[in-house]
């Protein structure tokens, strides 16, 4: 058993070591949230554009004291400041000697994330520079295009088309279209078409804008109409449950949770070894390096994969880490087999339906609430999940469907039989429930190895927990689990297919 508990508490240890670098390493990063914020910013900005038919009045009433430029402008603007820290930070981590074990390992890891934050800016920089001249100015939008304009064709041509006099850069159109999207797009076509007096493709362009402006706020409208029903109903339901806690007592639906208890048959070690070697060991240090060794072998790169070939990649990678965290814990607990009933239990029968609806209802106004006031205290930094950015961006059917089962489907069946299934009763042990509630949505929240993600996940951690410890059947948390990340991938895929 000594042997045993050295090994544990060295593979702690390296577990410690790997996540707090992975936490430290994701404060560099910005957060999700400011680049799904630019996505409902184009969707507004090319809606603002719909004229001409009837049901544009309804779009001009529904967009009526907004200014989408402005609003735009402002919102481009402050995610470029959030985007220039992070490359300041990385500049400032890269001039630091680092210890010559980790040179190898953090180096490359660094100067590409400098590289992609600093082709963010630059793409930032071109949108700006474009709202900058519909405010009729110029002069600023030819200011922030001329520094990146040696290392951008797309500014250089920007420059030359808003330049007096203008200047007509040969195949101005190609870069055009493949480096701007959207509400950019049009309006750096409209340009290039006035100058080359070219009437066809200008009418062409304002037909095929129009099309495209009444998808946009169409689009505009379910990202929004969506998330605020969910936001009034979810509160409107906590104002419900906080009342009936007023006037029943002991009787309402959110007293009583201490009361659950479960009888656990096995001690601390148990916990400490399921987490750290099913868990931080398989996930953080064996299943990476197997993957390395392959990806070594057959020559992959996961960056070259096209959207089928990186959903494909997730939803084996996670498939792996479930099945080696799922192995780990059934071994751990098999010499104390048959276990009550009460454990793992998951069942159709009664009303695991309505407390997994009725959570993510009550969960939605809550982390809408922490997560607006976490973006204050990291100031649009501290990361977020690497599958978050690739769904947004997803146009394949089936690899948005690849998405949706590893997001869905897999993480809550396997977070939830390994977070509340195991660690949440086993915590009961040594702690009342609402403690082991907390502590367990605490480490539920830390594993997803981002800080800005840090408060939101533990607030739907604990609805989790509640949810399941009034329930104990699985099935509930599980679904309201698949809602919540279901509800996510839906958000992204409509502000995504906006942006084309």
């Amino acid at each position: 058993m000594t042997v045993k508990r050295l090994l544990l508490g060295a593979l702690t240890v390296l577990a410690i070591v790997f996540v707090v670098g992975d936490l430290i390493s994701s404060w560099s990063q910005p957060q999700f949230g400011n680049r799904l914020e630019l996505y409902e910013t184009d969707l507004l900005l090319q809606a603002s554009q719909w004229q001409g038919e009837p049901d544009a009045e309804t779009a001009r009433k529904a967009l009526s004291g907004v200014d989408p430029i402005n609003t735009a402008l402002e919102q481009y603007q402050k995610t470029r400041e959030t985007a220039q820290k992070s490359v300041e930070t990385i500049k400032v981590r890269l001039a630091q000697p680092a210890p010559e074990s980790s040179i190898i390992q953090t180096l490359p890891a660094s100067q590409k994330q400098l590289a992609k934050q600093q082709s963010l800016v630059d793409e930032l920089d071109l949108r700006i520079g474009l709202l900058q001249t519909q405010q009729e100015k110029v002069n600023q939008a030819l200011k922030t295009w001329a520094p990146i304009a040696d290392r951008s064709p797309t500014a250089s041509i920007l420059t030359g088309l808003w330049s007096d006099p203008p200047r007509l850069f040969p195949n101005a159109e190609a870069p055009i279209q493949k480096n701007l999207n959207g509400w950019f797009r049009y309006r750096a076509l409209d340009k290039l078409y006035q100058l080359q007096q070219r009437s066809d493709a200008i009418r062409q362009l304002e037909a095929t804008e129009q099309q495209s402006a009444k998808q946009a706020f169409f689009k505009w409208a379910i990202a929004n109409l969506i998330p605020t029903a969910l936001g009034f109903s979810g509160l409107a339901l906590l104002i419900f449950l906080i009342g009936q806690w007023f006037v029943r007592g002991k009787q309402a639906i959110l007293s009583g949770t201490n009361d659950v208890t479960w009888s656990t048959p096995w001690g601390g070690e148990i916990v400490w070894q399921v987490l750290v070697v099913g868990f931080f060991f398989v996930g953080q240090i064996l299943l990476p390096l197997g993957i390395q060794i392959v990806r070594d072998q057959l020559k992959l790169s996961p960056e070259a994969f096209g959207e089928r070939g990186k959903a494909a990649y997730f939803l084996i990678t996670y498939l792996l880490l479930a099945s080696g965290g799922l192995t780990v814990l059934y071994l751990s607990i098999k010499p104390f087999l048959p276990l009550p009933d009460d454990w793992f239990h998951a069942t159709l029968k009664g009303k695991w339906f309505l407390w997994g609806f009725g959570g993510y209802l009550a969960a939605f106004p809550l982390v809408i609430i922490v997560s607006l006031v976490n973006q204050r205290i990291w100031q649009g930094q501290g990361g977020s999940n690497p599958i978050l950015p690739i769904a947004l961006e997803g146009k394949d059917t089936l690899a948005i469907a690849t998405f949706f089962v590893t997001a869905a489907i897999v993480a809550p069946i396997f977070e939830e039989i390994l977070f509340r299934g195991f660690l949440l009763p086993s915590l009961t042990r040594y702690f009342s429930t609402w403690q082991a509630i907390l502590l367990s949505s605490f480490l539920f929240a830390i594993v997803h190895l981002s800080l800005s993600e840090v408060l939101p996940l533990m607030t739907l951690g604990i609805v989790l927990g509640f949810v399941y410890t009034r329930t104990q059947n699985l099935l509930a948390s599980m679904l309201l689990h698949s809602l919540w990340n279901s509800g996510t991938l839906l958000s992204l895929f409509i502000l995504g297919s906006g942006s084309s």
